[in-house]
């Protein structure tokens, strides 16, 4: 019985994960996140949830000290609206509530460099990218 149970919930992730990446522009800017780290990687075996759910809600240093986290502006909840620090609001990152997410490469690249500067120091990998993507996503 626990087995189905968890044979069950397996699927039912993988469903919502598979539902949530449907959009093509999505989709391909996961295909050339996943070349790029597979190049930086070659031990590269695909995206994380769990782990793009780790970086987005971690407090992290060699960023800017009032940004040490991606959930200082953005909410721990995806869901939710966040606020920069200006107190102009975000509109929840969760693809489920923005549908236009992570869809155009001009916006991602922007933010995506911005944004890992000011809270990681540094630029984010293309894994670390397509980590954040498929949590998001997947909310």
């Amino acid at each position: 019985m626990i087995k189905k149970v968890a044979a069950f919930a397996l699927v039912l992730t993988v469903g919502v994960v598979a539902a949530a990446l449907a959009n093509p522009q999505r989709q391909a800017l996961l295909d050339g996140f996943a070349a790029q780290a597979k190049a930086e990687d070659g031990n590269f075996k695909g995206f994380s949830s769990e782990r793009g759910k780790e970086l987005f809600q971690a407090k992290h240093v060699g960023g800017k000290p009032e940004t040490p986290s991606c959930v200082t502006c953005h909410t721990a909840d995806p869901k939710g609206a966040g606020q920069t620090k200006a107190g102009k609001e975000i509109p929840p990152m969760a693809a489920s509530r923005t549908p236009t997410r992570f869809t155009d490469p001009a916006e991602l690249e922007k933010w995506f460099h911005r944004n890992c500067n000011q809270v990681l120091g540094r630029e984010c990998t293309a894994r670390e990218r397509g980590d954040v993507i498929v949590y998001l996503s997947a909310q």
